[in-house]
């Protein structure tokens, strides 16, 4: 098989060893969830349910704000005991809302199960996958409803399916790919259905040979779907970067879309969540985890239910073998360094990574050398340390005109960077300025 792949980017070590052996293990019924109304790109959802209201497993707690914006639901059967802000995965703290059950009690809503999935019209697959609140689960968490609505003009002939788990450490999409590839597949096929591509395509990154060997054989009968091998490269998972590699289309910067060129992406884990929706009807209430790291006693890759807290997560593996310096929500690259462990798992959450001293490497940033590694390794052809540089002297016409609104914060700038710049957190910081001047300007005109 002849590897594909993109321009610029980085190949950090993998770390993927920790992990990568461990097979899928469910997590006990927990007690207490907290359900962030913020798990998605787009308007927090909006509750529908009062405190000391019973909810049963699967039942809709919290509906759309908006367009773009996704359905919340119980993840366990209790008691609505709480709506108010809490801990969010991010670091930050947003509205949620907390459920009290008895850690052993799991009444669910009524189920479906369509034995002939592929029958159900497309109309009724749509609206399935709202319902469920199905959102983008490699991290974006972008609403997969939407993203299966594209306009009337933009015809869609592939769906690529991101296998790639580029992200150090993680390892909960490999997992999901031995374990589920037929249920993958047949995602695949009901998003092709939908958005009426004529080709699927699974992308999945050389480290991962036997998830190749796997998915392969699960659409070795099917002509149209094609496994995709890639080169070890970060970030081969972001979806420019991923639709480059497998099909040579460049997707337009300044606000252009994959639908532009005529692609859909969506991660594996979301096409189980897809499949799920549409077979069972069954709500995205629970998602696989990846715990790990050198200092983590036994790392997993768990499958828990939305709103499971970090630290019962942690202490399914056993707790720490030494002293944590830094935990990071999602991967080294892209994750969120979060205080402690009382945030939940969302829909997005990808990991779970502790490091010691040494990996945490807190270090404090240096002048800018001006050697250019941070542009040569950017996937998007940016200028990031301009960007940076214009964020820390707040001049947003700088940062703006560097390409501030165009970076995806991969990281690989701050990854390469000898002066240890903390460079994704002053693009986040141009971003949210940025954002704010351009919204002024079309206000006013």
């Amino acid at each position: 098989m002849k590897l594909k792949t993109f321009p610029g980017g980085v190949h950090p070590h993998d770390h993927k060893e920790y992990s990568k052996n461990a097979p899928i293990e469910k997590m006990d019924l927990p007690l207490k969830v907290v359900i962030p109304l913020s798990q998605h790109i787009g308007a927090p959802s909006k509750p529908v349910v009062k405190v000391g209201e019973q909810v049963k497993t699967g039942q809709i707690i919290a509906e759309p704000g908006g367009f773009v914006s996704i359905t919340q639901h119980a993840s366990i059967t209790g008691k609505v005991t709480k709506i108010a802000e809490f801990p969010h995965p991010c670091g930050t703290t947003s509205m949620a809302i907390e459920i009290t059950g008895d850690g052993q009690t799991d009444e669910w809503i009524e189920l479906t199960n369509e034995e002939d999935v592929m029958s159900v019209s497309v109309d009724v697959m749509k609206d399935r996958i709202k319902i469920a609140g199905v959102c983008g689960m490699g991290g974006a968490g972008f609403p997969t409803h939407v993203k299966l609505s594209p306009p009337a003009d933009k015809s869609i002939d592939t769906v690529i399916l991101n296998g790639v788990e580029c992200e150090p450490y993680l390892t909960a999409d490999y997992r999901l790919m031995l374990e589920r590839a037929d249920d993958i597949v047949t995602g695949l096929q009901l998003v092709m259905k939908i958005v009426g591509a004529k080709r699927g395509m699974i992308g999945i990154e050389a480290n991962k040979p036997d998830a190749i060997k796997v998915m392969q054989k699960a659409v070795s009968q099917l002509k149209d779907i094609s496994v995709v091998g890639l080169k070890v490269r970060y970030p081969q998972g972001g979806e420019k970067q991923l639709i480059y590699a497998a099909t040579k289309r460049s997707v337009p910067n300044k606000g252009g879309l994959p639908m532009d060129i005529g692609v859909v992406v969506q991660n594996v884990g979301t096409a189980v969540a897809v499949y799920e929706a549409v077979r069972y009807s069954k709500a995205c209430i629970e998602r696989i985890i990846t715990i790990s790291g050198k200092i983590v006693t036994n790392p997993k890759n768990l499958q828990a239910r939305i709103g499971t807290s970090f630290q019962a997560l942690f202490d399914k593996c056993g707790g720490a073998k030494e002293e944590i310096a830094k935990v990071i929500s999602g991967g080294p690259m892209m994750g969120f360094a979060i205080p402690d462990l009382t945030a939940p798992m969302a829909k997005g959450s990808s990991g779970l990574l502790f490091l010691n001293k040494k990996e945490a490497k807190m270090d404090i940033e240096y002048t800018c050398l001006h050697c250019g590694r941070c542009v040569d390794v950017c996937p998007h052809n940016l200028i990031p340390s301009m960007i940076s540089n214009g964020a820390m002297n707040e001049d947003w016409d700088m940062a703006e005109k560097a390409g501030a609104m165009d970076c995806m914060k991969c990281g690989t700038c701050a990854y390469v960077c000898p002066a240890q710049i903390k460079m994704v957190q002053w693009i986040d910081i141009a971003k949210i300025n940025v954002g704010k001047i351009i919204r002024e300007r079309q206000q006013k005109s």
